[in-house]
């Protein structure tokens, strides 16, 4: 017999001869109600490595409450099972002792969550779904009304707007479990609909926030997996992508990206010498230790996977052995770098053994590339250090430029610079907002920043993003207004908690650990 609790054995004498009849038509996933009386099983039938291994139930009463054909997979053998099977019968897929003990732990992560932030003094308080439209990076869904035709509600991306106005009202520290919305394509880590813990609070710095949600992850590991995790180091984003080509960097790999472009200058070689002399271009090098045994056909993959980021190719060199110089480097490039090469080998700190990877393009498409490949790199070589490695990234830049040279925020409008509004609009672009995420495994767990809570900084970042007095007033003149009103400095962070359960059970995607995937729209 099977419920959400686990397994245990009942057994019926034929001496009771309606409820062994019972049981002897009982088949796979019958819906059973037993009395009967737990008792030690008999010596030698005893199972140590099951919960309910030591005893059984004697069964008096067996009734049958309902019967079922036979299921489309077994129960126990769902490795054997596409996923599109799994999900088209989740009502079946979700009896079987994976997936319970899935949504039991997060379950239990959601109740941790709330005791903790409950204990630090945070109201839950609900935010509308019905909406209007915010700028949060992503398109928002629409949901026609019927009783104002022509009109439409925005299902909501995040609370964004409702809880800086809560802080407004007084309420110093609100967070809520809040369901959001995104139109956007599916991914492993990423739902159109998904579940956010949501905090904000009034009187803070970016370390209280910091300091508070690092201790509430740090509990919920130790309470729900005996997990302690190491230190939260900080970085800057700067750092990140030089170092990492990444803003959510992995820290369990031990590769980094070196910067040769000053190198690369001298070359005459214009796939890399061109990046390498561009404002915005930029040549890195990964060393990878032990690679040189990568075989072509290797190589030739992780070319075609940096494609898949724009990447026009990926250069290489193995260092077969060092000592004979040219002669022990084996490369279709080689020869254009002879005035450099040991200057290169050095700085990358390359031994024998070792190959080293070039990206040379744009600094964007060398970060996404290079840095994709290097976490591609350490799963497929196996060069994890540590199982847990926890990380801050701080310093963001306020704004990014798309290729026409418009500015837009880099996280959300209501992110505060690190700056006054005469410096921002002076040099928008080199200007750092006060947001900091915490980052997992390079996975974004949550993102968050201090909010700019002064009218006239507010009116600026609109000013800069090209959003005039009108469209602002339309757009956000209740916030404008409200900000009148004494508001308060405040501050807040947002975790993704499907992606957080994702890794805690170390799920592969966000599917295995919802109850239902989100279903097929419907035409109009």
């Amino acid at each position: 017999m099977r419920d959400r609790d686990g397994i245990a054995q009942f057994v019926v004498d034929p001496d009771t001869a309606e409820a062994f009849a019972n049981a002897d038509r009982a088949r796979s996933e019958f819906v059973l109600r037993i009395t009967g009386r737990v008792r030690l099983r008999p010596e030698g039938t005893q199972n140590p490595n099951m919960p309910t291994g030591m005893i059984e139930i004697l069964a008096k009463e067996v009734e049958v409450l309902n019967t079922a054909v036979t299921p489309p997979f077994q129960l126990d053998e769902h490795g054997k099972v596409g996923e599109e099977v799994r999900l088209k019968h989740r009502y079946i897929d979700l009896r079987r002792p994976d997936m319970i003990e899935k949504l039991r732990l997060r379950s239990r992560i959601s109740h941790t969550v709330r005791a903790y932030l409950e204990n630090q003094g945070f109201l839950d308080i609900e935010t509308p779904v019905l909406t209007r439209a915010t700028p949060e990076g992503a398109r928002d869904y629409l949901v026609p009304s019927r009783t104002h035709a022509g009109s439409f509600f925005a299902l909501p991306q995040s609370p964004q707007l409702f809880k800086q106005l809560l802080m407004v009202a007084g309420f110093d520290r609100y967070y809520q479990i809040a369901k959001c919305f995104r139109d956007e394509d599916l991914r492993a880590d990423r739902q159109p609909e998904f579940t956010q813990i949501d905090i904000e609070a009034s009187f803070v710095e970016e370390s209280d926030i910091m300091g508070i949600t690092e201790a509430m992850i740090r509990q919920l590991f130790q309470e729900v997996l005996k997990v302690e995790l190491p230190e939260f180091p900080r970085m800057t984003w700067q750092e990140a992508m030089d170092r990492f080509g990444s803003d959510k960097p992995d820290l369990r790999i031990p590769l980094e990206l070196t910067d040769v472009d000053d190198l690369m200058q001298q070359v005459d070689f214009k796939v890399f010498s061109g990046p390498a002399s561009a404002d915005d271009g930029r040549v890195a090098a990964l060393k990878v230790p032990g690679g040189a045994k990568l075989s072509r056909k290797e190589i030739d993959e992780y070319t075609k996977f940096v494609g898949i980021y724009g990447a026009k190719g990926l250069a290489w060199i193995k260092v077969n052995e060092r000592a004979k110089g040219l002669e022990g480097l084996q490369s279709p490039i080689v020869k254009f770098m002879e005035n450099i090469v040991e200057e290169l080998l050095d700085r990358v700190g390359a031994e024998d053994g070792d190959i080293i990877f070039f990206g040379a393009d744009k600094a964007r498409i060398v970060n996404e590339a290079i840095g994709a490949l290097r976490v591609k790199l350490g799963a497929d070589l196996e060069l994890y250090t540590q199982e847990w490695a926890p990380l801050w990234v701080v310093d963001f830049p306020m704004f990014e430029a798309d290729d026409n040279g418009r500015l837009s925020p880099l996280h959300h409008p209501f992110t505060a610079p690190s700056c006054t509004p005469e410096e921002l609009k002076a040099d928008p672009a080199s200007a750092l907002s006060r947001a900091y995420d915490m980052v997992l495994n390079g996975t974004e767990l949550g993102g968050g920043s201090i909010r700019i809570h002064d009218q006239t900084m507010q009116s600026t970042v609109f000013e800069i993003l090209g959003i005039g007095e009108e469209e602002a007033q339309e757009k956000f003149g209740f916030l404008l207004d409200a900000l009148q009103y004494g508001a308060p400095p405040h501050g807040g962070l947002a975790f993704g908690l499907d992606r957080l359960v994702m890794l805690m059970v170390g799920a592969k995607t966000i599917r295995e650990v919802i109850a239902f995937r989100k279903p097929k729209a419907l035409p109009v």
